[in-house]
């Protein structure tokens, strides 16, 4: 048995790749901090730059076996870090386009034509970020959200425990809410109830 904390980014990828949770958590004790850092230095916002790294680790163990064994883990993970700070502004930069269309929409009193487009703009980009999430979830997620169905009927229909179906409704509102900004996530659970 060997200390992980006295292992190498590389050996530690290594066996990370091969399912081991204890090189996990030591990647995450290791570097949760610096990624965390460097997020909240780009976002100016913690909560968001919390939200950024733990999405990171979260996909990190997922894929874990794609991994590349030999490979830099430290610039894999703030390259990571970067382009998931890359999407955070990009979505808010259509958050932002849209709030400003729609105070022009009510500022200028247009036509309902023009709101039924920003509109249906909205509603391609929730559809955008719904098909987006994993298959599992994505299949829990309409069954619960567009069909209304109860927690236990989506377990009943799908061979699955209403724990794990509520878990995924769950996981699914929290990637929305973060891929979508809180706007237009709000618009979109007061359409959808």
């Amino acid at each position: 048995m060997y200390s992980y904390n006295s292992l190498s980014d590389s050996e530690l990828a290594f066996l990370l790749s091969k399912n081991d949770e204890k090189a996990y958590t030591e990647i995450y004790n290791r570097f949760f901090g610096l990624l965390f850092i460097h997020a909240s230095k780009r976002l100016n916002d913690e909560e968001e730059a919390k939200d950024v790294v733990h999405q990171l680790f979260e996909t990190l163990w997922l894929k874990r076996g794609q991994l590349e064994q030999h490979g830099n883990l430290s610039a894999y993970l703030y390259t990571a870090v970067r382009n998931r700070i890359l999407d955070v502004f990009a979505h808010q930069k259509v958050e932002h386009k849209y709030v400003d269309s729609l105070q022009s929409f009510l500022d200028q009193d247009h036509v309902l034509t023009d709101h039924l487009v920003r509109e249906k703009q909205m509603a391609s980009l929730i559809e955008q970020e719904i098909n987006a999430l994993p298959p599992k979830m994505r299949t829990i997620f309409l069954l619960s959200r567009k069909e209304n169905k109860s927690h236990k009927e989506i377990a009943i229909e799908l061979g699955l425990s209403e724990l794990t179906v509520k878990t995924q409704v769950k996981n699914a509102l929290r990637i929305l809410k973060s891929r979508l900004g809180i706007f237009v996530y709000l618009a979109f659970l007061l359409k959808i109830h």
